[in-house]
C-alpha cells in the first residue's frame, strides 16, 4: 500500500497563518508531511508519496489528478490519502478559542471512515488533553464534508485539521532548526504516523480500508 500525503495550501495562498503572521500553514503542513515520510519509510518500510513537493500552492484539480494517477497506476489501486491542514476559527486578524483535532470524510459510509477512525484513535493517544472534534450522529467519529479533495479522489481519503494556529494555547515559539522556531504546542505528527501504522496493520489483517473510497 502507498500512503499519499497532501500537504495543504502553498506559499502564495492568501491568509492561512497565525494572527502574528509567524506560523504559516503551508510551511507547517509540509514539515509534518516530510517528517512523516522520513520516519515511516526509514523505520517501517512504508512507501509515502508527497502529493505536492512544490512550495507554491497547486490547484485542487491538479492535486486530485495526481492522487488518482498514483492510485490507479503506481499503487495499482492500493493507496490511501491523508490531507494535512491546520485549523482556524478566526479570519487571522485576532486570536481565537477554537481547539482540537478533527477529521473529515466525504458524505456517506465508505472505507474512508475506517481510516478516519484509525487517525482519531491515534490522535487521542498522542494529543493528550486535546479536544477531539467529532460528529457521532452517524455512528462514527469523523465529520463529513464535500471538500474537493475528498469528493474528487477515488481512494480512501481523509482531510485532517491538526489543532488551531490561531489559538495561543495550541501554538508557541520554540528554538529549533525548522520553521524559524515555530511550532504548535503539541505536534500532531506522531498521531498521524501512528494512525497510518494502525490502518496498514488492520489492512494486512483484513480489517482495514483496502482499495476503493
Amino acid at each position: 500500500m502507498i500512503v499519499i500525503l497532501d500537504n495543504g495550501h502553498g506559499n502564495n495562498t492568501p491568509g492561512k497563518r497565525s494572527p502574528d503572521g509567524v506560523l504559516r500553514e503551508y510551511a507547517y503542513t509540509r514539515e509534518i508531511a516530510r517528517l512523516i515520510k522520513e520516519k515511516l519509510e526509514s523505520e517501517h518500510g512504508i512507501e509515502i508519496i508527497l502529493l505536492v513537493p512544490e512550495e507554491e500552492d497547486i490547484s485542487l484539480g491538479e492535486r486530485c489528478r495526481r492522487a488518482n494517477q498514483i492510485y490507479t497506476k503506481q499503487a495499482k489501486c492500493d493507496a490511501i490519502l491523508i490531507s494535512i491542514h491546520l485549523n482556524a476559527c478566526t479570519d487571522g486578524s485576532c486570536w481565537g478559542k477554537g481547539a482540537g483535532f478533527e477529521a473529515y470524510t466525504y458524505y456517506g459510509v465508505s472505507k474512508s471512515d475506517i481510516l478516519a477512525e484509525c487517525l482519531y484513535e491515534a490522535a487521542e493517544k498522542y494529543l493528550p488533553g486535546k479536544i477531539m472534534r467529532t460528529d457521532l450522529s452517524d455512528g462514527d467519529k469523523d465529520k463529513e464534508s464535500g471538500f474537493y479533495i475528498l469528493k474528487h479522489t477515488i481512494m480512501p481519503a481523509v482531510l485532517t485539521e491538526n489543532l488551531f494556529m490561531d489559538n495561543k494555547k495550541e501554538y508557541r515559539h520554540r528554538p529549533r532548526r525548522r520553521l524559524s522556531g515555530v511550532r504548535l504546542r503539541t505536534s500532531p505528527r506522531r498521531g498521524l504516523q501512528a494512525g497510518v501504522r494502525t490502518q496498514l496493520h488492520r489492512t494486512r489483517r483484513g480489517h482495514g480500508c483496502g482499495a476503493g473510497g
